[in-house]
């Protein structure tokens, strides 16, 4: 009989919190630092295509 083992990974990854770096720097707001921090990814990709490029 094979066991099996599950792994269950919680947290913050490294998106949320560029993201939330990002929100603060650009907008210096609690609101949209939670908003931008639950997008993640999403947030970093549009901050560095509309703030770098």
């Amino acid at each position: 009989m094979r066991t099996r083992v599950v792994y269950t990974n919680t947290g913050i990854g490294i998106g949320t919190i560029l993201a939330m770096i990002f929100s603060w720097t650009a907008n210096q707001s609690l609101f949209w630092l939670l908003i931008h921090g639950l997008l993640g990814w999403i947030y970093v990709i549009y901050y560095l295509i509309v703030y770098h490029f």
